[in-house]
């Protein structure tokens, strides 16, 4: 009798034990989408999809490291109910400001071009125009180091290359 009673007790526990595993209340992805998009507040930019616990991120990040952060954040949001992190998340190139104020370029084309004797250059609107000679060697030097003082536009269209 003590044999039938504790293989009863031992099968009602091994029923009671996998019931309450089997039971174990998995997240909802409307709920895992609240905790991720809590998670990633910090970027408006950005948009939240779940899929049975697949986060798919969409939108747009200022760096790389950005982008990195959103992703690993939305991971750490619910380690266990996060299957995985589709990260389609693009990075966007920094604005460049472009220098319009006429007497600021003109003093920082001239301070670049002392080194260009034989060329001239006027400043009007944010365009730098340049005119004289100047050696085919040198002219990509003289572009990028035009183009880097962020003028709207160089144009060299008038520049004579020897």
């Amino acid at each position: 009798m003590n044999l039938r009673k504790i293989l009863s007790m031992a099968m009602v526990s091994a029923v009671l034990v996998s019931g309450t595993v089997a039971c174990k209340s998995k997240i909802s992805d409307a709920d895992l989408k609240a905790k991720v998009e809590t998670a990633i507040q910090s970027n408006p930019n950005v948009q939240v999809d779940v899929k049975d616990g697949v986060v798919t991120l969409n939108g747009t990040a200022s760096s790389e490291e950005e982008k990195t952060r959103m992703a690993d954040a939305a991971k750490t949001a619910d380690a266990k109910g996060v299957k995985s992190v589709v990260n389609n998340i693009v990075v966007n190139a920094p604005q460049i400001e472009v220098n319009t104020n006429t007497d600021d370029l003109t003093a920082k084309v001239q301070a670049f071009t002392k080194d260009f004797p034989t060329v001239q250059t006027t400043v009007a609107d944010g365009i730098i125009t340049v005119t004289g000679e100047l050696e085919q060697a040198r002219v990509q030097a003289l572009k990028m180091g035009l183009d880097a003082l962020n003028p709207k536009r160089v144009d060299m269209s008038a520049l004579k290359v020897k």
